[in-house]
């Protein structure tokens, strides 16, 4: 750049030309144009392009990482984060994913359903399609769980359901109004959408799972920790294992909340299912025991309150006075 023209000649003028080609030039006069005013306006416009991107950069990542938790919170685990951040990069209108999940021999296969806000690049998740397939049935059964932004139905959830046991849930009415009760499938009827419909049992209806529990001589009631945790497993659908105490010894059963009836269904350990009459034993043997703990408790009072126990209070009183 030994003379001005070769000066002029090397100096960077790519942005000058971009930036005319994508603005009005500003003229002063004598058709001559305001190259800093230029400049200076095109790199306000990359700025803000550039902001922009940065801001869209970040929301899709809190988009996604709020995604990657709902998907596992909702029990499908960590394994769909791959194909999620790939189909969400691709902005496709929507997309599913599969997943596989079994149960002691029963499979439930799942297809979560997401789309894309048609006023941002955002997406959710929407619903998930489970199919459960049981050990040595040829037909399939199908259930359609949307997503809410609450308490959602876990897939382990969905499966009891679909086991035609009950879950339980805080839930939101169409007023905004949270309230708790019972769920479960009715496989008589189903919805406009082909879901079988669901019954719910209020708090007002009458089923008390503490009270229930109460009436049988389950060793993990007496802890107040383990009690919690069998209550919660319960209350998710779980048939849960529990010990019983039958004639001074520790036996495993099962068992099931069923809010329909008010009661708990009862299962040997194998988990056949024990019919009335022997679920029925059972509440009057707990009922029994209660009563003969009861019977000695007013026994030992009342002896207490006879002549030889008001005697034997004098003594005591006479010995602590000295």
């Amino acid at each position: 750049m030994s003379t001005d023209i070769d000066q002029m000649y090397y100096t960077p003028i790519a942005t000058l030309y971009k930036a005319m080609e994508s603005a009005n030039p500003q003229k002063k006069g004598n058709d001559t144009i305001d190259l800093a005013a230029l400049l200076r306006s095109n790199y306000r416009n990359e700025l803000q392009s550039t902001n922009n991107y940065k801001n869209d950069v970040i929301m899709n990542e809190k988009n996604f990482d709020y995604l990657k938790d709902q998907v596992k919170y909702t029990g499908f685990g960590e394994g769909l984060e791959a194909d999620l951040r790939q189909n969400m990069e691709q902005l496709q209108p929507e997309f599913s994913l599969k997943h596989d999940a079994f149960y002691g021999n029963d499979k439930v296969s799942a297809e979560l359903n997401f789309k894309k806000s048609e006023q941002s690049e955002m997406y959710f998740f929407n619903s998930y399609k489970a199919e459960l397939q049981k050990e040595g049935a040829k037909e399939t059964l199908e259930q359609t769980f949307y997503i809410n932004k609450g308490n959602n139905i876990t897939l382990k959830e969905a499966y009891n359901l679909m086991e035609g046991r009950s879950v339980n849930k805080d839930l939101t009415n169409k007023e905004g109004e949270e309230y708790n009760a019972w769920s479960q499938l009715d496989f008589k009827n189903t919805d406009a959408r082909g879901n079988f419909a669901v019954k719910h049992y209020h708090e007002n209806y009458g089923f008390d799972l503490e009270a229930a529990l109460s009436k049988h001589p389950i060793k993990e009631l007496q802890n107040d920790s383990h009690k919690q945790d069998l209550m919660n497993s319960l209350k998710k659908g779980n048939r849960q294992s529990a010990t019983f105490i039958k004639d001074g010894k520790e036996v495993k059963q099962y068992i099931e909340a069923t809010p329909q009836f008010k009661t708990l269904t009862l299962y040997d350990a194998e988990q056949k299912r024990l019919d009335t009459r022997q679920a029925k034993e059972q509440e009057q043997s707990q009922g029994s025991s209660q009563s003969q703990k009861e019977n000695k408790k007013q026994a030992a009072s009342n002896e207490e309150d006879g002549p030889a126990g008001q005697q034997d209070k004098k003594q005591r009183r006479k010995s602590q006075s000295l």
